[in-house]
């Protein structure tokens, strides 16, 4: 049995269109344990959101996952049928929607909707199924919860929808939570209270939750681990404390610039240079490649490799492969081949004893020094 709770392995999803196929996803993978908080963070069109519907394999009709897997407590749910994935989601994994007012339907009433869901993964009756509701309306903060079952979401607030859909997700305990911008559609002051209670239910039930966010401050305080995403591929990973204050990809970097800050309130905020990339037309080399002022010729030509810069700390960058140079010295001084000290670093010594930059490119990048 997998030591995690979740491993995504090499994951590829695909969009089937009239201008061709969109690769929403390119060999994403990472791993969630139990009661850990998981950020995945990126702009639009980034693939983070196509990460956690294909975890719950809910993408739209002309998607698919065209490689890699998915295993949950050791077992490769993208092999299991429409029945099996029916009992996953919800008992063993549920989502929480950007938009609650688009995803509770506006012709029943809250009760009637948060009791199907405990009615179809339980063995629980009518009535226990609205105790239930009425007591997980309680837990997320909704006053009234009594007389909230009978009401219609569009009589409640954009944050008390907010609440009932965290109240629908958790209502089975699952041991996954997939939040999906969560509070994007609330105002400051609600977005404050949903995540509060989120790290509240979260330390209180311990499951573990994947946060989906385009916004890095959203999330500072409450992840174990961030992975930024760009181009449907992972960039970076680690920690929050090294993605804050140490980042190593260019897209990282600008992501943090473009968030305000009390300690630069004179200063005027960097946006990203030029437009978010076309999934259509992707380069031949990293995805970030024609919107970063620091570009070099092997960034246009091959993907970098995913490399270690700190015990916590991983960056697809071919910046991170030059700054390897001293460690490519000690390497050979340490009688390391030249093979292997290029596999790791990149770097090459001639027969002048002149250091040069030649990466070694696996097919699918993604190497881990």
């Amino acid at each position: 049995m997998s030591e995690h709770l979740l491993s995504v392995k090499d994951l590829h999803t695909s969009f089937t269109t009239d201008n061709g196929e969109v690769h929403a996803v390119n060999g994403v993978s990472f791993n969630l344990d139990a009661g850990k908080v998981l950020g995945i963070v990126g702009e639009s069109g980034s693939g983070k959101s196509v990460t956690a519907y294909s975890i719950m394999q809910i993408l739209a009709d002309n998607g698919r996952i065209t490689g890699g897997s998915v295993e949950y407590k050791g077992q490769d749910i993208t092999k299991w049928n429409r029945h099996q994935m029916a009992g996953f989601r919800g008992k063993c994994c549920s989502i929480i929607f950007q938009d609650p007012m688009t995803s509770l339907n506006p012709v029943f009433t809250i009760g009637n909707q948060l009791e199907e869901a405990i009615r179809l993964h339980t063995n629980k009756n009518r009535a226990e199924a609205k105790a239930r509701a009425i007591e997980m309306l309680t837990l997320v903060g909704v006053n009234e919860p009594a007389k909230r079952v009978k009401q219609y979401p569009y009589e409640l607030s954009g944050g008390m929808r907010q609440r009932v859909m965290i109240a629908m997700a958790l209502a089975c305990e699952p041991d996954i939570l997939i939040a999906d911008e969560p509070t994007t559609a609330l105002d400051v002051t609600i977005q404050a209270q949903i995540l509060e209670l989120m790290q509240e239910l979260q330390k209180k039930l311990g499951m573990a939750i994947i946060m989906v966010t385009h916004d890095l401050g959203v999330i500072a305080t409450m992840c174990d681990e961030i992975i930024v995403m760009y181009g449907g591929r992972v960039c970076e990973r680690g920690t929050a404390d090294e993605i804050f204050y140490n980042p190593s990809h260019e897209y990282t970097k600008g992501l943090l610039r473009s968030i305000p800050s009390t300690e630069r309130m004179k200063e005027r905020l960097v946006p990203i240079a030029g437009n978010p990339i076309n999934l259509l037309n992707m380069p031949a080399g990293c995805a970030f490649c024609t919107r970063c002022d620091k570009a070099m010729k092997v960034c246009l030509d091959y993907v970098p490799m995913e490399r270690r810069v700190a015990k916590d700390h991983l960056a697809s960058c071919w910046l991170n492969d030059l700054a390897l140079e001293e460690k490519a010295k000690e390497m050979a001084a340490a009688g390391e081949s030249a093979e292997a000290v290029q596999l790791a670093t990149g770097w090459v010594q001639n027969e002048g004893g002149e250091w040069a930059f030649d990466p070694i490119v696996a097919e699918e990048g993604g190497a881990d020094a």
